[in-house]
């Protein structure tokens, strides 16, 4: 967003506590290839391209989902932050770096934003601090409903090409785990969950290691970070905008935020543009910036957060006779070979599941549903 504006001529700050900009260590950087396509990402940050997946369920019964074509690229992420950074600065952008931002007065003709060394004043300010609770809540966006930790360790592998994907309640209670390969012999593992992530990461490093899966179990680094399922009350203001996980535009069922936030960076820059074209900074002025991206995707992260609540309620014993199911009847493979399906709008493939399941997927999981209406 920070290019986008820049390139238009105004007066951009980035204000960025890190020394550098750098990416989000719990992120494993996985974009659709139309999120790559659309935002023409540099091919020199994208360390492979991905094709096909394996997904577990409790009991060890395996589901495969692959494609001819690649459905998504896995990013450096910190070089591809570097890259976006360097991009807007080249167009005019300045960077602070080192400058937390510690309080923020909105005011009747601009904007006080203070860091730790200095205060800056603005026509309006955009909100990016990825998952920042208290930032938003004192703005008075409100509080955010729902949020899910997770937790990320880089290792050294065995060549793989596929990406592994693990449920089950002794893994990632209520969500999943990944084994995502990036440099030859190189990989990322982590997962999401309520409530321990490093602790279940530590199991399943040890389980992946005991496996051979990965070569080593002990002494990695652990990053954590949390992901919020549902976006903000609200994500606008008088002269301030919220962008991406900050604003709770992240895939409520993967958890992947790339893609939404740089579609919410794009509204917010046209927001930002027509605003200064009228001169209206107020709350009204910029309440375009929602409509627009709850257009684009609001019904996608309603769908997908539907879903995730219903998974998080699932039994181990219901997930593996889903699997069964699935994989009995060969529906992943049709699926696969559905083009309209797509790795950046989860909403379709979901709805599609549920209609290949059909009547008899339906009569044939009545048991362990019924269970689950108990509960």
């Amino acid at each position: 967003m920070a290019y986008r504006l820049a390139s238009r001529g105004y007066h951009v700050a980035v204000l960025e506590q890190k020394p550098e900009a750098g990416g989000k260590l719990c992120c494993t950087g996985i974009i659709g290839v139309e999120c790559a396509n659309v935002f023409s990402i540099d091919p020199t940050v994208i360390l492979r391209q991905v094709s096909s997946a394996r997904i577990s369920a409790p009991s060890g019964t395996e589901i495969r989902v692959a494609r001819d074509e690649p459905q998504a690229v896995v990013l450096d992420r910190t070089a591809f932050d570097r890259h976006l950074a360097r991009r807007a600065q080249e167009t005019g952008a300045d960077f602070f770096f080192h400058s937390a931002v510690a309080d923020i007065q909105i005011e009747r003709e601009k904007v006080s934003i203070r860091t730790t060394g200095q205060t800056f004043e603005a026509k309006v300010a955009v909100i990016a601090p990825g998952f920042n609770p208290r930032l938003v809540e004192k703005l008075g966006m409100g509080t955010w409903a729902d949020f899910v930790a997770g937790a990320q360790a880089e290792v050294s592998t065995n060549e793989m090409d596929e990406i592994e994907v693990y449920l089950g309640r002794e893994i990632a209670p209520g969500f999943f785990a990944w084994l995502v390969p990036t440099a030859p012999g190189r990989a990322r593992v982590g997962l999401l969950t309520r409530q321990s992530p490093g602790t279940y990461l530590k199991k399943l490093l040890a389980s992946l290691k005991a496996r051979g899966k990965i070569d080593a179990a002990a002494d990695v680094e652990l990053h954590h970070g949390g992901i919020p399922l549902k976006p903000a009350p609200r994500t606008y203001g008088e002269r301030v905008i919220i962008v991406g996980d900050a604003a709770g535009q992240v895939k409520p069922t993967t958890g992947g935020g790339i893609y939404y936030g740089m579609l919410g960076a794009d509204f917010a820059a046209e927001t930002i543009h027509r605003a200064f074209q009228s001169g209206d900074f107020s709350a009204e002025g910029l309440a375009g910036y929602e409509r627009a991206w709850q257009k684009k995707m609001g019904q996608e992260l309603r769908t997908g957060y539907q879903a995730r609540k219903l998974f998080e309620r699932l039994s181990d014993e219901w997930i593996n006779h889903i699997f069964s199911y699935v994989k009995r009847r060969g529906i992943m493979e049709r699926l696969a070979q559905m083009n309209d399906l797509s790795f950046d709008w989860h909403g379709e493939a979901l709805l599609a599941l549920l209609r290949s399941i059909g009547m008899g997927g339906v009569i044939s999981i009545a048991l362990p549903l019924r269970r689950l209406r108990k509960n």
